[in-house]
């Protein structure tokens, strides 16, 4: 799937032909609900125990593992469904 073109009618909405992609997102946007609700990891408040790698608390390690698999999601979602025409210099779509 390439790029998404956003399109608009003449009254400023979207297109009619835009519409039925938009709902291609909806897997997306779940993953990211999903992505939020792991934020919320109150299954290590109570101890440090166990240490990753002999050192680390296991709430940090699920922290920054948490972090690189957000960064990741982000990076796709801005990849794939960033709208083309703010990228154009002449602020005009194609």
């Amino acid at each position: 799937m390439g790029p998404t073109v956003v399109r608009m009618d003449r009254r400023g909405r979207l297109a009619t032909a835009t519409w039925h992609r938009s709902i291609a997102s909806l897997p997306l946007a779940l993953i990211t609900a999903v992505v939020y609700l792991l934020h919320q990891d109150f299954w290590f408040w109570r101890s440090a125990r166990p240490l990753v790698f002999g050192f680390l608390p296991i709430g940090l390690f699920y922290h920054a593992a948490y972090t690189l698999g957000a960064s990741a999601l982000l990076w796709l979602i801005v990849r794939r469904y960033w709208p083309s025409h703010l990228d154009d210099p002449r602020g005009r779509s194609e």
